[in-house]
């Protein structure tokens, strides 16, 4: 990919929200707005499907129209990617297919519009969505509205934090939000207050090496935010309608959006297309300002040793270990030098001179009596 090698931030995008989250034309022209705003942000767009059974990672403008208009395409999370792709179909990529996607093309961070979680009724049924295991086992920085509303927010957090997943508010407040709403009654554990803030989290993440993902929850623009009792409303009676209708698993959330568009009207959808290119604002920021982290810090590495190293790479500054050892018990020889690594790449600029101090313990001394 052109952007990775020449250094650009880029931004993972999925392409359910176009098969399976809104009608077309609006899927398309979204799909493409969205791109452009973050282009316009200072980074490159990365849009993720399978094609004919070719994982896409960076989809063209032809391609883009392709999938907005074509049936029969699958959603694929972790379980469906491998069949789609040996039976050469094509595939929307949901959040968990992204983020395995984003992890194979060493992308950082990823939008969309809101991540699944634990089915209400959950305990009794154990729908819980693949977004959040997958989140669990990556390093990606996903940005969204939240958890959608039609989902068990509570018992969804609670699922994050048990993998270890950092979770954070991003803005003036610490209120988790809902998709469709600013608020969830729930908190969020931490706070990112700006872009910079949500990079510099990321960056220590990997530094740590933590093998999980940050969520960065933004609220929906406060003029496109709905009555969080008439979503509500629409989401119970969807759920009932569902229930009756033998509807299940991965059918269930297109389902209840579709439903809910319905019954407010569409204002649904206006909200829904609102706060993904809301994010998209968000995580192009973010994701140039990390970037510009990661070229600081391949910067000090490259000087330290010599050479370019990805970010979340051990930092070592060359050494010479030397240490004096006892040699074997057996052995009339005495102490001897071993030189445990030599093998460190040495970094000279200009000349150095290089002087060595050996210091003998007294437990290395041997003493001898001339009689």
């Amino acid at each position: 990919m052109q952007a990775k090698s020449e250094g650009k931030a880029i931004v993972a995008l999925e392409s359910t929200i176009i098969t399976h989250g809104m009608p077309y034309p609006q899927n398309l022209e979204t799909a493409q707005e969205v791109e452009n705003i973050i282009r316009r942000m200072g980074a490159v767009p990365a849009t993720i499907a399978i094609l004919k059974g070719q994982l896409t990672v960076g989809l063209t403008q032809h391609q883009l129209q392709y999938l907005a208009n074509v049936k029969g395409v699958v959603k694929a999370s972790r379980r469906d990617l491998a069949p789609v792709i040996a039976s050469s179909q094509d595939g929307a990529t949901t959040v968990a297919g992204t983020i395995i996607a984003s992890e194979l093309a060493d992308i950082d961070v990823f939008v969309t519009g809101g991540i699944g979680g634990v089915h209400r009724e959950g305990e009794l049924t154990m729908d819980v969505s693949a977004d959040l295991t997958e989140l669990g086992r990556s390093r990606t920085l996903v940005v969204c509205s939240g958890v959608k509303s039609i989902l068990d927010i509570g018992r969804t957090l609670e699922y994050l934090e048990t993998h270890g997943v950092t979770v954070c508010a991003f803005g003036a407040t610490d209120d988790f939000p809902a998709f469709y709403t600013t608020r969830s009654g729930h908190r969020a554990p931490h706070r990112a207050a700006d872009a910079p803030h949500a990079a510099r989290i990321l960056h220590a993440a990997r530094q740590l090496r933590l093998r999980s993902g940050v969520v960065v929850a933004v609220p929906v623009p406060q003029e496109y935010a709905m009555d969080e009792n008439v979503i509500e409303e629409s989401i119970q009676q969807a759920l009932e309608n569902a229930k009756k209708e033998g509807i299940q698993g991965k059918e269930v959330t297109p389902y209840i959006l579709a439903a809910v568009a319905k019954a407010t009207g569409g204002a649904s959808l206006s909200t829904n297309i609102a706060l993904i290119k809301n994010n998209a604002k968000v995580g192009a920021d973010i994701a140039v300002e990390f970037q510009k982290l990661k070229n600081v810090s391949n910067a000090r590495n490259s000087f330290n040793t010599g050479s370019s190293r990805n970010l979340g790479t051990r930092q070592f500054h060359t050494a010479c270990n030397l240490r004096i050892e006892t040699s074997d018990p057996g052995d009339k020889v005495g102490p001897f030098i071993k030189n445990e690594n030599l093998t460190n790449p040495v970094l000279v600029i200009g000349g150095a001179n290089v002087d060595r101090t050996y210091r003998i313990t007294e437990d290395f001394v041997q003493v001898s009596t001339i009689k």
